[in-house]
């Protein structure tokens, strides 16, 4: 039993939750994509993407660049953001301006780690079962990017997923100081 005060307690998997975002966020998806940004190629051919995106990422086109440093920025909008909640510059934005976008971005990673977005485990399960139809001349790569999402990315948006709702759900409100 934890013999903490319940403010302690509280305090801890608030700060927990925002700093595990923070890095989550800016050292895995942050990473990779300033990596791809910069030319990298490294898990280009095994992105779960539709055949066009997938082709645009591994040429390294004008706009998939564009897009990986899209990505960048959004990516430390979104670490601040978490951190926010934490820290004391963070008190000056309203709760809900943090908790909104976040609870949103934290259900869309759990639906797509969990395959109502298209790729996901039950995706990645039917189509390596064999219970969705694909183009016989696709099954290959069907497969081999089923096996990579469903042993990589659907686990680590999964985890995001649940790290954004943990942020937003701890981040307390914030009352008004109030006047004599």
């Amino acid at each position: 039993m934890d013999t903490r005060p319940a403010m302690r307690r509280t305090l801890s998997v608030r700060r927990w939750a925002a700093y595990a975002t923070c890095v989550w966020t800016l050292v895995g998806y942050g990473t990779l994509k300033l990596y791809w940004a910069l030319g990298g190629t490294a898990l280009t051919s095994s992105a779960p993407l539709p055949r066009s995106a997938r082709e645009e990422l591994v040429a390294q086109t004008p706009g998939a660049i564009a897009g990986h440093w899209i990505s960048v920025g959004l990516v430390v909008v979104g670490a601040l953001a978490a951190l926010a909640t934490v820290r004391p510059w963070g008190h000056v934005l309203p709760r809900r301006l943090l908790t909104v976008p976040m609870w949103i971005i934290g259900c869309l990673m759990v639906l797509r780690a969990c395959g109502v977005l298209g790729f996901g485990f039950v995706g990645d399960v039917m189509v390596l079962t064999g219970s969705v139809h694909v183009d016989p001349s696709d099954v290959g790569i069907a497969r081999h990017l089923s096996r990579v999402d469903l042993l990589l990315w659907s686990p680590y948006f999964l985890v995001w997923g649940l790290l954004w709702g943990t942020t937003a759900w701890a981040t307390p409100v914030r009352r008004p100081p109030v006047r004599p």
